[in-house]
């Protein structure tokens, strides 16, 4: 059975609290428990980590190589900073989804560059929480592709 990674970053375990307007009402909890409920469906395990530590996402990345087969990622403010989480996805070489609640694309131009797109396979952003779920989605059909 395929196992996914899932990473959120800072801040993101104030979701359904934090700027509404911009990340919607979804609690993190929530989000984990529909990515579960869609894991099921699609008969694959995820396992799910929200640290505001970007040392502890560091080391989640380099622990999924021994039990994951790829990434789903939601580096929240680090998209824009972390050459370190950026260079532990290059490490470990596992298929990486990034993911955002928010179209980056459509805020303040410094959330315009991501560190991390270059190594993932690809970006979802700006459809709430279903960026998760169709991130979860790419990322099993690419795996069972590959």
């Amino acid at each position: 059975m395929l196992s996914i990674l899932v990473l959120h970053g800072p801040n993101l375990n104030l979701l359904g609290k934090r700027e509404p307007g911009v990340y919607g009402t979804a609690t993190l909890d929530e989000i984990d428990c529909s990515l579960k409920q869609e894991a099921a469906r699609l008969q694959v395990a995820v396992a799910t980590l929200q640290s505001n530590h970007e040392g502890a996402l560091v080391d989640a990345i380099h622990a999924a190589l021994e039990t994951h087969q790829g990434i789903l990622i939601n580096a929240g403010a680090y998209t824009h900073t972390s050459v370190a989480i950026r260079d532990a996805i290059t490490a470990v070489n596992l298929p990486t989804i990034e993911v955002h609640l928010s179209n980056i694309y459509r805020r303040e131009a410094f959330r315009h560059h991501s560190y991390i797109a270059p190594v993932a396979v690809g970006q979802i952003s700006g459809f709430g929480p279903d960026s998760y779920r169709l991130g979860l989605l790419a990322l099993v059909n690419y795996l069972n592709q590959s």
